[in-house]
Parts: structure tokens; C-alpha cells; sequence
């Protein structure tokens, strides 16, 4: 039987296995949905205050009232049924994924525009890419400095760091690339040279192919 349940998203199952981790506040789940997920799951940060209290109607978390400083705040704590429904989701196969980036709906349709306003999106990208690296190079240097808030999941978080920086790392090269290639444009309205753009596609069939 599917462990999926009608109103339960990958976000709801998201905060559960962060729930599996440790108790937290909706403030520090917050802070490390930013600070995991925010990357390849930013949805997670928009339903946040929502969802814990959706898990908790299911029986999958239980919420509890503490004193904290001058005030109370709510805590949320894993339930034996929200391991189990997290297990069972985690043995299903995931849904396709998808990668979204509106700099590249723009470069595709770039000839309606611009030379100079398809050089601004690849630059706007690469910036992006780049403060991307540098701030998920940050989480992970601080794992290997001795800083690492969970050491038990090292295999774990060793998995996620290699996808991520090799993401950050492939869309800088292509932008680099990208830009010192439009910079040799006059416009964007149609190829100087269409032999010479089909040879590009050519190589990259070449470059990137895998054995069937």
C-alpha cells in the first residue's frame, strides 16, 4: 500500500525526516530548511509553518509547549507512526526531477531580444551559480573543519555535497562559455554561421555521450 496520503507532499515528508533527526521549533526548522534544502527543494520554505501541524493531525508528530526565554514556543517530535510512514515513503521510487531556472527560458527565446539583454541573464546566472557554490562550499568546509552538527550522517551528507557543488560548478563553465560565445554576436537574431553552431551541438553529442 502507498505510504502517500492525500494532503502529505514531498515537503511533509521533508520535515519529517528532518523531525527523525532531532525535536525542533518551527523557528529552527526554518533555519535548516534554508540552510539543507533550500538548494534542490526550496519549496519546502513556503508551506514551513503550515506542515508541521498537518503531521502532527496525521499522528506522524506530536507538538509540545516549552518555556523559552520570556516565552513559549512550540516544539515538534517524531511519532513511532511518522518513522514508519517515513520509511515506507523513502522505499518508494521518486518522482521524475525537475530543474528550474527562468534564465533559461530567457536564453531560449533570446532572439526576440537583445544581444545585450542575453549577455545580462548569463551573467544574472552565473552570478547565481556562484554565490550558490560559495555558500554550500561554506556548509561543507565546516563538516571537515570539525563542525559537523551530525557526524553520524557523514556518508550522507558526503552523497549530497558532490551533486550539489558539481551542479554549481557545471552551470558556472557553461556561463562562462555562454557569455564568451554571445559576446562574439552582433545580435541575436539568427546564426552568422549555422554549420558552425550545428558543429557545436555536434561535439557536445560527442563530449557528453554515455555507453547505452
Amino acid at each position: 500500500m502507498s505510504s502517500k496520503r492525500t494532503d502529505l507532499t514531498t515537503t511533509s515528508y521533508t520535515i519529517l525526516g528532518l523531525l527523525a533527526l532531532r525535536s525542533w521549533s518551527t523557528y529552527e526548522l526554518a533555519k535548516q530548511m534554508r540552510r539543507t534544502f533550500h538548494y534542490f527543494w526550496p519549496r519546502a520554505e513556503s508551506n514551513l509553518y503550515a506542515e508541521p501541524k498537518k503531521l502532527v493531525a496525521h499522528g506522524l508528530a506530536q507538538a509540545n509547549s516549552e518555556p523559552h526565554g520570556r516565552r513559549r514556543r512550540t516544539v515538534y517530535t517524531i511519532t513511532p507512526n511518522g518513522h514508519d510512514a517515513l520509511g515506507r515513503w523513502l522505499a518508494e521510487p521518486p518522482e521524475e526531477p525537475r530543474y528550474e531556472s527562468e534564465a533559461l527560458v530567457k536564453v531560449s527565446f533570446a532572439e526576440n531580444g537583445t544581444r545585450e539583454d542575453l549577455l545580462n541573464t548569463l551573467h544574472r546566472f552565473r552570478d547565481n551559480a556562484i554565490s550558490r557554490h560559495n555558500e554550500i562550499t561554506t556548509i561543507f568546509q565546516a563538516y571537515v573543519d570539525g563542525n559537523d552538527p551530525y557526524p553520524d550522517r557523514t556518508h550522507i551528507n558526503a552523497l549530497g555535497s558532490r551533486i550539489s557543488l558539481q551542479q554549481a560548478t557545471t552551470e558556472i563553465d557553461w556561463a562562462d562559455w555562454a557569455i564568451q560565445e554571445v559576446e562574439r554576436w552582433t545580435d541575436t537574431a539568427a546564426p552568422a554561421d549555422r554549420e558552425r553552431f550545428l558543429n557545436i551541438i555536434r561535439e557536445t553529442l560527442r563530449l557528453t555521450a554515455r555507453p547505452c
